[in-house]
């Protein structure tokens, strides 16, 4: 009798340890919880940030077991920007992707967020300060001196130009005019007109009439974005006399039905390229959830796209 109660036992002991073995086995098959990225858009008015989304929404998509991204638009509005990543903050997301409308009214909010410890990354334009995890973006002072440099060579080192700018209280609007100013010193190359279009194909549009309306003599336009330049063109063709022939266009963004398309019809004379960062914005938000080191600066490259060089996908610029 006591061998059979010692042998219930045991096989209890069994049945118990086996019971326990399979609780601890199923523990990794469950379901783990995605990451939530919260992306906040300054506006979807410019085909860029469009196609900024889109890069994100594709790269995500390869993730998809991963992670959930929150898409918010602030339509343009400081204020609205402020308020979504405030928002993201309570919700408790995981990670915060911005692409801000102006530097600082958005450094405060990032601060916040990153000050909880939720990280940020900054997409295209900077906030001031370092109170963020990491930035990504081209080189915009770069990208505007290879442009007037460039103007410098198609126009013999003198001419007269007009400059449409971005908005200039963003820091691509400030680092593309210092950049151009960089690599058009020393030559004859003027600006002669110069006005802030707000990176909006309208507004460039009704500056160019007013430049062409006060100076004739033009010789180039240099737009700080492909629709900008697309505008001064449309301008200079409705003004008639075949101006628009006689003025060059450089832009800058080069999206393949944007800018490298106005190239191959003869619209632009030059788009440089200025890489959304989506694809690699989801890349480096994997690596910090995942608690990999990131730079604190991603800087991409660019291209120049002329008729010389457009069909076989532009030229790398070092």
């Amino acid at each position: 009798m006591k061998r059979i109660a010692l042998a219930g036992v045991f096989a209890l002991l069994l049945v118990v340890v086996g019971c326990g073995r399979k609780g601890t086995e199923s523990t990794p098959s469950q379901a783990q919880r995605k990451w939530t990225i919260g992306m906040s858009q300054c506006n979807l008015g410019e085909p860029w940030r469009v196609q900024m989304n889109e890069d994100i929404k594709q790269a995500a998509a390869q993730h998809a077991d991963e992670i959930e991204v929150i898409y918010k638009d602030a339509q343009n509005k400081t204020e609205v920007q402020q308020a979504q990543v405030r928002e993201f903050i309570q919700m408790g997301v995981d990670l915060i992707i911005i692409s801000p409308k102006e530097a600082r009214p958005l450094t405060k909010p990032v601060a916040e967020a990153y000050q909880k410890g939720i990280p940020v990354i900054v997409l295209d334009r900077k906030v001031e300060g370092d109170q963020y995890t990491c930035f990504i973006g081209a080189d915009n002072v770069k990208i505007g001196r290879e442009a007037g440099k460039y103007l410098v060579q198609v126009l013999g080192g003198k001419g007269k130009v007009v400059e449409l700018k971005g908005l200039m209280t963003s820091t691509p609007g400030q680092e593309r005019h210092q950049g151009f100013l960089e690599g058009i010193a020393g030559s004859q190359v003027e600006i002669i007109f110069d006005a802030d279009c707000q990176w909006l194909e309208p507004i460039a549009q009704r500056e160019m009439q007013s430049a062409l309306a006060r100076f004739p003599q033009i010789e180039a336009v240099y737009a700080h974005n492909d629709p900008s330049a697309h505008g001064a063109y449309l301008a200079a063709r409705q003004e008639g006399k075949g101006r628009e022939k006689s003025i060059r266009f450089i832009g800058i963004d080069a999206l393949p039905h944007e800018g490298v398309r106005y190239v191959k019809e003869g619209i632009l004379t030059a788009t440089f390229e200025y890489p959304t960062g989506g694809k690699e914005a989801i890349e480096t938000a994997l690596k910090i959830l995942k608690g990999e080191q990131v730079p604190k600066n991603l800087t991409l490259g660019t291209r120049i796209f002329t008729k010389e060089n457009v069909e076989q996908g532009g030229e790398p610029i070092p």
